[in-house]
């Protein structure tokens, strides 16, 4: 299937551009020209504004111009800083009214209000919820992030109470922008493990 494809591809992606979690809040840029510095591209790229979660790694392709390329980056940043507060003006700002999730979840609306039931669902478990854009990889009119939830369950998922147990697991996004916002997404997240914090079985 399409999507299983493209996760699948990702996987390999973020492998083959050695995306192994990196810290450094600089954010340090993998360039494909050689003659470009570095250390230019993040002050260029990434949107420092202190309401913006900021990327711990960052990968880019250089031949897709600096313009677009941090168009892309700024709509991750706002759509990961949408999860990682819940606030529906950033997830606004970063996708278009068509958007479409192509591994949507059974019970999931299409569109733009699904991220939104997702968040609200997922902070009455989780309220402190939390996400880290771990690694991010800009290639041509797609983003791959890596992203790691964190959070403790004190609130109720599934019929069950938390009792202040910590959340932690991963999830991989692919994200197709268009001409200003993106259009569509294809993701999987570690839920194994997150229903085992949670100690909901599947």
């Amino acid at each position: 299937m399409r999507s299983h494809t493209l996760i699948r591809t990702a996987a390999v992606l973020v492998a083959a551009a050695g995306l192994a979690g990196g810290t450094a809040a600089a954010a340090p840029v993998h360039e494909s020209a050689s003659h470009q510095s570095a250390h230019d591209w993040p002050q260029r790229l990434v949107d420092r504004s202190p309401d913006l979660v900021q990327p711990k790694a960052l990968t880019v392709d250089r031949s897709i111009g600096a313009r677009r390329a941090a168009q892309e980056v700024r709509l991750a940043q706002q759509l990961y800083t949408f999860w990682n507060t819940g606030q529906q003006r950033y997830l606004d700002a970063a996708v278009s009214p068509q958007f479409r999730d192509n591994t949507l979840p059974p019970g999931r609306p299409q569109g733009p209000s699904g991220p939104l039931f997702a968040s609200k669902n997922f902070r009455a478990a989780v309220p402190d919820l939390t996400c880290e854009l771990s690694d991010v990889l800009i290639s041509g009119d797609k983003i791959t992030a890596r992203l790691v939830f964190r959070g403790h369950f004190t609130g109720t998922f599934d019929g069950v109470r938390g009792q202040g147990q910590r959340v932690e697991f991963n999830a991989i996004d692919i994200q197709h922008v268009g001409t200003d916002r993106i259009t569509e997404d294809w993701h999987i997240e570690d839920n194994a493990t997150l229903l085992a914090q949670l100690g909901v079985h599947s």
